[in-house]
């Protein structure tokens, strides 16, 4: 099994380009089972949750093609679709699978998707997406590990989401552009990824208003057409670029970034004495070699401090100067990250879902494991910093949400390897 060998003690310096966002492509990828044409999608991350949903979709019939002269473009073909069932084998290790529900009924009037697996961070239960598409009027069931969906045409409704969730406002939100009439959502996730899945399903025939708020209004279309869209940049991937260079006191510019998407992380790295510049698609931030201050977080959903941040600003907390308290109000397994981080010298209490972290002045390298995809990012920003060597096991957490990050860390002089 590869492992990643990280040595500490490099400010890091230079330039990072950022790679489309995960959270964006794999709803748009989905998204495209809406359409009657090809589908052109840019900035499409190579990672493995990419692959997954690309076999998942060529099982159900899509045809999908990278650009020989551009591998991060793809063109997707969902006009050969034969089968309406997501298997069990392709679902279970991802749990964004399930976005195909929506798409699959609404374009066909049926649908059968085994229910997801993903990472082990807590329960993430899907009856918001059954309940939102119940509103539309589909029948739906779970039967023998599969949700089966079916309606002749979906209606437009007005559905109130009882919390706010990313995945059940994507799958809701794409399966009433082909329902009949308007359809309100409210208490509506308002993340980027939710924009930009807004903005491709826009490009390809639908009418959406609202998106970015708590309250989205579609008008529903007979049809989508093919188009074109490029994939938003990844926010959590720049923002662990930028976790990164505070740690280490470096300083770095992160390109091909959207620092409009990043507002509450960028809050966090001022209060924590980075300086900070930004432009329309970049952030340079400059530590000028100083030890950052803890901070305190509290994650919430979006415009909030993204959970998928929590894991790295605990790590840049652990070397910090002063005591963070972490709150962690939407997953309740996600500090298992917080054991390892401990086994290299972290000062860390938990209580409940919070954890209180009093920064040391050094960490020492250990063998580590990683329990989920942001914690995996965690010990590589914490082995950037402790003496001597880190290694990093079951790092296939990892290429599920980053993009050859060893390569790009070691272009700002990270001394990190790949084995096994």
């Amino acid at each position: 099994m590869q492992k990643i060998v990280v040595e500490g003690g490099v400010a890091l310096q230079g330039e990072v380009q950022v790679s489309g966002a995960k959270n964006a492509v794999l709803p748009i990828l989905c998204a495209t089972l809406l359409a009657d044409g090809p589908v052109r999608i840019e900035n499409v991350p190579r990672l493995h949750d990419v692959s997954t949903t690309i076999k998942l979709l060529a099982e159900i019939g899509v045809g999908i093609e990278f650009d020989p002269q551009d591998d991060h473009a793809l063109v997707v073909d969902p006009t050969t679709v034969h089968s309406q069932v997501a298997p069990y084998e392709l679902v279970k290790t991802m749990r964004a699978s399930v976005l195909v529900l929506g798409p699959l009924l609404a374009r066909y009037g049926h649908a059968e998707v085994s229910l997801p697996g993903g990472c082990a961070i807590g329960s993430r239960p899907v009856d918001l997406h059954i309940k939102g598409l119940q509103s539309l009027g589909a029948e739906v069931s779970v039967e023998n590990g599969f949700i089966k969906a079916r309606a002749t045409r979906l209606k437009g409704a007005r559905h109130v989401f009882e919390m706010v969730s990313v995945g059940a406002t994507e799958n809701v939100l794409m399966a009433a552009t082909l329902a009949e009439g308007t359809t309100v959502l409210e208490n509506a996730a308002m993340e980027p990824e939710i924009v930009d899945l807004a903005e491709c399903l826009r490009a390809m025939g639908a009418r959406i208003e609202g998106e970015g708020t708590g309250r989205i209004v579609v008008e529903g279309v007979e049809r989508l057409h093919g188009g074109s869209h490029s994939v938003v940049p990844d926010r959590i991937e720049a923002g662990t670029f930028l976790v990164a260079a505070a740690m280490t006191g470096g300083r770095i510019t992160a390109r091909r970034t959207r620092p409009d998407t990043m507002k509450a992380v960028l809050d966090k790295l001022f209060r924590a004495g980075a300086m900070l510049d930004c432009g329309d698609d970049w952030i340079t931030i400059d530590m000028q070699g100083r030890r950052p201050m803890a901070v305190d977080i509290t994650t919430a959903p979006h415009p909030a401090f993204p959970t998928d941040m929590q894991a790295q600003f605990m790590a840049m907390n652990c070397i910090a100067d002063g005591v963070g308290v972490i709150n962690e109000t939407i997953f309740e397994n996600r500090f298992m990250h917080v054991n390892e981080l401990l086994r290299l010298g972290a000062d860390i209490r938990i209580d409940g879902h919070m954890a209180v972290v009093r920064g040391v002045e050094r960490l020492s390298g250990a063998p580590v494991m990683a329990t989920d995809l942001r914690a995996s990012a965690s010990l590589i920003l914490a082995g950037l910093v402790a003496e001597g060597e880190t290694t990093i096991d079951r790092i296939y957490h990892l290429d599920r949400g980053y993009e050859n990050i060893e390569a790009k860390l070691s272009g700002l002089g990270a001394r990190i390897r790949r084995i096994g």
